[in-house]
């Protein structure tokens, strides 16, 4: 077991590269096994569900290369097996990402239901009904979900039940295989689904309204072989840009790409953070008074998440603790997963005022000192939040699981102790 050993209260200060982005390059290591020749992915973040993508890849006869630095290369070639065991589907939701170049490589596959953080139900419906659309049949049994694939001879519109990310992301992979036109209605907007319809692009499919609920898909049996850059990753631009407001400190954050911090920087300056643009790609964040209007137009601020371009569901956890540090009372909201907000207990043992009240929504007021704890990462963001509350609090923390968290985030000892932040990982073998 990893753990994060933190001494609280400093400011932090400096600069931060932002790495590639997870929700990214997970996609893109899937969609790989269909090109005809090496992928190559750079700017790749250094984390562990990239390397359980690689196992899995390399339980499909794959050859992954330059794993632990950000240049993957992945040799689909080799490809010579359609199922991937519950085993290892159990380490990364990811990978149910799967489904389709399997489906689309084999005809058939067979994949355990996909594993990752526990935070709610999260059904893999919208996935099979997109993919049922485009020509496949499933039979799920013991939690394995095996599947068939029969080609359409016609254009193909799918209208997904809801805007979900890896829904959209699947019925992308698999339509960009198929010589016919495919309709994706109801479709995700997020930044990682447009680098998966560019990175599908330059493999040669053709794909329009990328980054609209409507996509359209000629695909092409034969996808080739590409280098491309992962885009930079948002969150962590997010969660870094977080962390040194609720310490009070000053950082830059690049490479970032300022239309995907709208809704991130329009809520962080609701809570008073203030911040400036000295290049286009690099965003700082200024020493700021943290407080709230308590009633804005004569309501209660609530900050919830929504579908893209809303607030994403993975930055409510670390805008929490700064709720912590902030003059106020808000309202959080998360409607997408009900047990987001359980490792509030967590910051209420640090000396956080918080409310749950249902498992969509809590009640935070601010400003209240934390103090250290010992505790455990429950999941990755709400691991890195306890860690963000660490830093901003006084005392020693000591956070188990840090593995967890670097699931997800490259390297953060490393990283915030590259800002002033007084933190040590160690390995503890009981």
């Amino acid at each position: 077991m990893g753990q994060f050993f933190v001494t609280g209260g400093t400011p932090l200060s400096g600069h931060i590269t932002i790495s590639g982005n997870k929700n990214s390059v997970l996609k893109l290591m899937a969609a790989s096994l269909l090109a005809d020749g090496p992928v190559t992915l750079t700017r790749a973040p250094v984390i562990r569900d990239v390397s359980a993508m690689a196992e899995i890849l390399e339980s499909l006869g794959a050859k992954v290369t330059g794993l632990a630095t950000p240049k993957i290369t992945i040799d689909p070639r080799g490809c010579n097996n359609w199922e991937v065991s519950p085993e290892l589907s159990r380490k990364v939701r990811s990978s149910v990402m799967f489904l389709s170049p399997l489906l689309a490589k084999f005809g058939r596959v067979k994949i355990g239901f996909p594993g990752g953080d526990v935070i709610g139900k999260r059904a893999i419906g919208t996935h099979l009904d997109a993919l049922t659309r485009l020509g496949a049949k499933f039979d799920i049994l013991n939690d394995t979900v095996s599947g068939s694939f029969t080609p359409p001879k016609q254009p193909v519109a799918v209208f997904l039940d809801e805007a979900s990310v890896t829904a959209t992301e699947n019925a992308l992979i698999l339509a960009s295989t198929q010589p016919n036109t495919t309709t994706i209605e109801d479709a995700a907007c997020e930044p990682h689904v447009g680098d998966l319809g560019q990175f599908l692009t330059r493999m040669g499919a053709e794909i329009t309204g990328l980054g609209s609920g409507i996509i359209s898909v000629l695909g092409t049996p034969n996808l080739k072989a590409v280098t491309y850059p992962v885009s930079p990753d948002y969150i962590d631009a997010g969660t870094f840009a977080i962390a040194a407001a609720a310490t009070g400190g000053t950082i830059t954050i690049s490479p970032v790409d300022p239309k995907d911090l709208r809704m991130i920087l329009l809520y962080l300056s609701r809570f008073g953070v203030k911040y400036s643009w000295p290049k286009s790609d690099t965003l700082k964040i200024l020493p700021s008074r943290l407080s709230v209007d308590p009633e804005k137009l004569g309501i209660r601020q609530k900050f919830q998440t929504r579908p893209w371009p809303g607030f994403p569901t993975d930055l409510l956890s670390p805008l929490i603790v700064l709720a912590t540090q902030t003059q106020g009372t808000v309202l959080m909201h998360d409607w997408m997963y009900e047990t987001r907000m359980f490792f509030t207990d967590k910051l209420v043992a640090m000396g956080a005022n918080i409310t749950l009240c249902d498992p969509h929504r809590c009640l935070v007021t601010g400003p209240t000192p934390l103090v250290g704890r010992h505790l455990a990462s429950p999941d990755i963001r709400a691991g890195m939040s306890i860690l963000i509350a660490a830093l901003a609090a006084e005392g020693e923390s000591i956070i188990d699981h840090a593995e967890i968290i670097e699931r997800g985030y490259e390297d953060p000892a490393s990283r915030f102790a590259s800002l002033g932040a007084k933190i040590e990982r160690v390995d503890r073998h009981d």
